[in-house]
Formats: structure tokens, C-alpha cells, sequence
């Protein structure tokens, strides 16, 4: 027997039989739902998408009950353990691990289109000297599509497979070149020599050395950093991504957006939120009373709680054993002690638990992000250098999906009808 939901129409008195596929109802199924066949069906009111699929997709499954989090099925401690930025990007690109062989040369690949056009260099360094790091970062990914015109066949898997591999690429160059903008510093170009992570470390840090080398905890950490942020389903960025690329434009302008939606407070600004409520507690003895602030509704909790996590979000407990790594080589932030206190209060107070806010990923990576001496205004940018590796294979999934198409949420019309226009000649006279 076919799973289905029963709606009993109080309007007209008519029942409906709703299939029930992968836990969902369709919403065209709802539309069949009317009063009359001149009158429209019924629609799903639903702010923010909290309970509406957009998609099917096989990237990946977040439990926000259990605090799993996996990409094409691997649980995130295991690859954050085991494995490196570019095979996670590989897995979630390709969908599968790969080969020795097919890893070298996805490495190899990105590694050869490091570089990007001189013209590009220009373009960035026509912007202001007090330019964000995110706003350039956003406008020379979009850039990007008119130096790759034949970005436009999104049909063809070998052209996606070489703007995959070219956005994969640049994005370390572009966020490195945004921060020595803001310094007044040259811009540094790709080292061939080094790894993903250490090359763009090189490009963030290298001065007048013959060549640059990072700490490999250092190395390792931020590798954990963007392992960590490469995809978390649908959201805001992610679902940006999805909607401007349902016109089937080509994938610059699709992550483009992405980079805007990551851009707003609310998305990728968190873990600066966090350093700022950190530094206003300012000491471990007066976390008491901040506690009892937040209680009382005059104080926000940071870095606690998340709209998918209602447990201890695992992306978090990884970040907190990185941070000792980081912090054995730059030495301890002084707000580390006042996390740590604040997270075991928190976590043994009726009121949060109660409340199920947990630590999200935000709480500690703003700090890792301080200690390698980046200011806050970079941190949306490493988010979203670990995150193209997701909305690529988001996009990817979605110029394959023959159920998808281009995104026209309806809406509930409140404004007034009907009305008649009075020429201007007589409302102002």
C-alpha cells in the first residue's frame, strides 16, 4: 500500500489522497486542492524554507537531532580525520573516493590552474584600499565567467568538469590577493611547489623570503578548517547557489551569488559575532553574569544553537581539537579559557540544555581564524573557500536534475487591487 496523507477540505467538504514519497508530499499535489476550478489551488506559506524540500540531492545528509553530518555518506570526524581538502572536494564533486590515480590528477589539474589572467589582477587592484575581502572576492569570481565565455555550455560534462576544476583553483588565489589588497601589500602568485592549503598560505604570508613555508599543524588545520565547511546542504548559500543557477547560467555567477548570500551576517559572519561577545565578557569570573544576561533576554548567546542542530554540531567538537594544534604553534588566545568556561557552563545549565543550544561550528573557529593573524573581515572569506568545493557539486547535481526548474517561488499577494490611476496632471494640481 502506497504511503499517503489524507486532507479533509473543510471548505468544500472533499477529501484528497496525498502520496507520501521519501517523507514529502508534493506541492503540485497540494495545488489540486481548490474551492473551485477558476480559483487557484492551495499553496504552502513557508518563510525561509524551514520545512520545504527544494531539491532531492545525494551531496549530503545532515541528522540535526543526532548531530550527524556526512558528505556522500562519510561521516565528517572521519574525513576530517583521515582525509585532505581536494579528495573531499573530489568526493563531492564526483560523488565516490578516488583512485590513486584519478586523485593525482584532480591535484595535478587544480594545481595547473592556479594562476589566473593578468587582467584579473587589475580588476582587484582597481578597487578601493579599504575594500571588503568579501566584496572583491565576490565580484572577481563573477568576473571570472567573461574570461571563461565558454562557460555557458552547462550541458557539456567535460566543459562543467574544467570550471569545477578552475573555480576549485583560483578561489585560494582570489581570497589571498582580496587580503594583501587590504594590507597594501604586493600580490603574491601561486607556488606550483606546495600543497593546496600551504600554497595559499604562502600567497596570504609570503614577504621577502626566496619561499614561504607554513607550520604543518598550521597547514593541517586549515585543511580540517575548509574540510569542515565544503558543503552543509541546503543552506542560504548553497540554496542562492541552486536558485541563480536554475537559469542555467554559467557556474561564476552561480557562485557568485553564493559568495553574496555568505556575505550577510547571518550566514558567514557568526564566528565574528562570537569574538566580539567573547572580548565583551572579557574575563572568565564575569561569564556568571553574562549567563544570567542572556536568561533574561539583554544578552545573545553566540556560537550556541543552530537552525539544523538541535545536538552538539560535530563540525564543532573537530574545530576544538584543531585549535589545540593551532595554538601549540601561535601560542593560546586569551579568549580561549573564557570559551572554554563559558561552553561548560552553558552545557550544564537547565536553561540551555533545555533549550538544546549546543556549540555550533562557529564558536571556536573564529578564534583559529585570530590566531593565524587574520582580521575578522577574511574569515567569510576562508568559509567560503571551503565551501566551493559544495556549491559546485550543489550546482553540478543541478544542471543534471531533469525534475529541477528555474526557481519561481510563489508568493501571497497583500497589497491593494483594483485601483484607478489619476494622471499626474489632476494629483497635482
Amino acid at each position: 500500500m502506497t504511503d499517503s496523507l489524507t486532507v479533509r477540505d473543510n471548505r468544500t467538504g472533499q477529501e484528497y489522497d496525498v502520496p507520501i514519497v521519501d517523507g514529502a508530499i508534493k506541492a503540485a499535489d497540494l495545488g489540486k486542492i481548490r474551492t473551485a476550478d477558476d480559483e487557484p489551488g492551495l499553496a504552502v506559506y513557508d518563510p525561509g524554507f524551514v520545512n520545504t524540500a527544494s531539491c532531492r540531492s545525494a551531496v549530503t545528509f545532515i541528522d540535526g537531532d543526532k548531530g550527524i553530518l556526512e558528505y556522500r555518506g562519510y561521516p565528517i570526524e572521519q574525513l576530517a580525520e583521515k582525509s585532505t581538502f581536494l579528495e573531499v572536494a573530489y568526493l563531492l564533486v564526483h560523488g565516490e573516493l578516488p583512485t590513486k590515480a584519478e586523485y593525482e590528477a584532480w591535484v595535478h589539474e587544480i594545481t595547473f590552474h592556479t594562476f589566473v589572467h593578468e587582467n584579473v589582477k587589475s580588476f582587484m587592484e582597481g578597487f578601493r584600499y579599504d575594500a571588503h575581502p568579501m566584496g572583491m572576492l565576490m565580484a572577481s569570481v563573477g568576473a571570472l565567467s567573461t574570461f571563461y565565455p565558454d562557460a555557458v555550455h552547462i550541458s557539456d560534462a567535460e566543459n562543467r568538469h574544467m570550471q569545477i576544476v578552475r573555480m576549485i583553483a583560483k578561489m585560494p588565489t582570489l581570497g589571498a590577493w582580496s587580503f594583501r589588497h587590504a594590507q597594501g601589500k604586493p600580490f603574491v602568485y601561486p607556488d606550483n611547489e606546495l600543497g593546496y592549503t600551504a600554497n595559499f598560505l604562502s600567497m596570504l604570508f609570503k614577504m621577502s623570503e626566496q619561499n614561504y613555508v607554513a607550520d604543518p599543524r598550521i597547514v593541517k588545520a586549515l585543511d580540517t578548517l575548509f574540510i569542515l565547511h565544503a558543503d552543509h546542504e541546503q543552506n542560504c548559500s548553497a540554496n542562492a547557489v541552486r536558485s541563480v543557477g536554475s537559469s542555467q547560467v554559467d557556474p561564476y555567477s552561480s557562485v557568485a551569488a553564493g559568495i553574496g548570500a555568505l556575505y550577510g551576517p547571518l550566514h558567514g559572519g557568526a564566528n565574528e559575532a562570537v569574538l566580539r561577545m567573547l572580548r565583551r565578557i572579557g574575563t572568565k569570573d564575569k561569564i556568571p553574569a553574562f549567563i544570567e544576561g542572556v536568561k533574561a533576554g539583554e544578552e545573545r548567546l553566540m556560537g550556541f544553537g543552530h537552525r539544523v542542530y538541535k545536538n552538539y554540531d560535530p563540525r564543532a567538537k573537530i574545530i576544538k581539537k584543531a585549535c589545540d594544534d593551532v595554538f601549540e604553534v601561535t601560542g593560546v588566545n586569551p579568549l580561549l579559557e573564557i570559551a572554554q568556561e563559558l561552553e561548560r557552563i552553558a552545557l550544564e545549565d537547565e536553561y540551555f540544555v533545555k533549550r538544546k543550544l549546543y556549540p555550533n561550528v562557529d564558536f571556536y573557529s573564529g578564534l583559529i581564524y585570530e590566531a593565524l593573524q587574520f582580521p575578522p573581515e577574511m574569515f567569510t572569506v576562508l568559509f567560503a573557500i571551503g565551501r566551493t568545493p559544495g556549491w559546485l557539486a550543489q550546482w553540478n547535481e543541478l544542471v543534471q536534475d531533469k525534475e529541477q526548474k528555474i526557481a519561481r517561488p510563489k508568493q501571497i499577494y497583500t497589497g491593494e487591487r483594483g485601483l484607478t490611476f489619476t494622471p499626474a496632471s489632476e494629483r497635482w494640481a
